[in-house]
């Protein structure tokens, strides 16, 4: 018998992938020979572990999701991640980066690049993983940097 998906692991991919989706739907003039750039080794090494991240993430957030089926949340899963002070360390990093750096980063960065849609790193990671959507956004302002200066030229 196949694994099938609960209501709440389709509703968290759809809103990952819609998201990602978007994200290179408005980023579409990166991509493509009109572009003028070729994809670097930054942006492959980060589309890497943006996937592996991704996958990762969503496995272990539905697994915690179908072992705390009724009780699973956002207030639950946080209570959790200070359960001891091993996952508190990592925890309170994991919150500050992902809830104050991340927005900050992506936006006055992704506005110096010129890059469209930075905001949206921010809740894109609430639905994939703090990992993938950072990964993603190196990737993504690496191709912008060289886009821009490619325009330049």
């Amino acid at each position: 018998m196949g694994h099938t998906f609960t209501t709440g692991e389709i509703v968290s991919m759809s809103l990952g992938i819609g998201s990602t989706v978007w994200m290179f739907v408005a980023n579409r003039h990166l991509f493509g020979k009109a572009a003028g750039v070729k994809t670097s080794w930054v942006e492959v090494l980060s589309y890497i572990v943006a996937l592996a991240a991704l996958l990762l993430g969503w496995y272990f957030n539905f697994q915690y999701m179908r072992e705390y089926e009724g009780v699973s949340g956002w207030w639950h899963w946080s209570v959790l991640a200070f359960a001891n002070a091993a996952s508190a360390s990592a925890s309170q990093d994991l919150f500050f980066a992902n809830l104050i750096l991340l927005p900050l980063w992506t936006m006055v960065a992704g506005r110096r690049a010129k890059m469209k849609v930075a905001w949206l790193y921010f809740p894109m990671s609430v639905v994939t993983s703090f990992a993938f959507a950072m990964a993603l956004f190196i990737g993504f302002e690496d191709r912008q940097i060289r886009y821009n200066q490619a325009q330049k030229s």
